[in-house]
């Protein structure tokens, strides 16, 4: 019997390619627990994080298209655009602006996809060019 490539990841603790840019570099088991926690975070969301996917999800805002709860890295973005590399998170007072001016947060998010350079579309596997993150401040507040 010849062991998967994901048996051997677990065997050995040895990461396995995982596509797309997810979890590169995690051990399998560590991914395995962030995928499960981001389902979970799909199925039970915060109220502000249902209304907002509600504008975001199937390409309504611009045509861009966004995931909610996506693993990147070590972590769980609530929103994720890849095309513009541009993650937005919907905590502390970012609640309040959802509930309270839904315009106004899709018209600022538009603005940053709008302005956003366009990433490379073949990034290379180790992150080259890639070390610097970035996050865009709209009145103070990161998105």
């Amino acid at each position: 019997m010849n062991p998967s490539s994901a048996d051997f990841a677990l065997r050995t603790n040895t990461p396995p390619l995982q596509g797309r840019g997810r979890g590169w570099g995690l051990p399998a088991a560590q991914l395995a627990e962030l995928q499960s926690r981001a389902k979970y975070m799909r199925s039970n969301p915060t109220e502000p994080e249902k209304r907002l996917w509600r504008a975001l999800s199937r390409s309504q805002l611009g045509g861009y298209k966004f995931r909610r709860q996506e693993v990147v890295g070590s972590s769980i973005a609530d929103f994720a655009c890849p095309s513009a590399a541009l993650i937005v998170e919907v905590d502390g007072d970012t609640h309040e602006d959802v509930m309270r001016d839904m315009d106004g947060v899709l018209a600022s998010i538009l603005e940053i996809l709008v302005r956003a350079p366009n990433p490379h579309p073949n990034p290379s596997p180790e992150g080259e060019g890639l070390e610097k993150a970035r996050a865009y401040s709209l009145n103070g507040r990161i998105l």
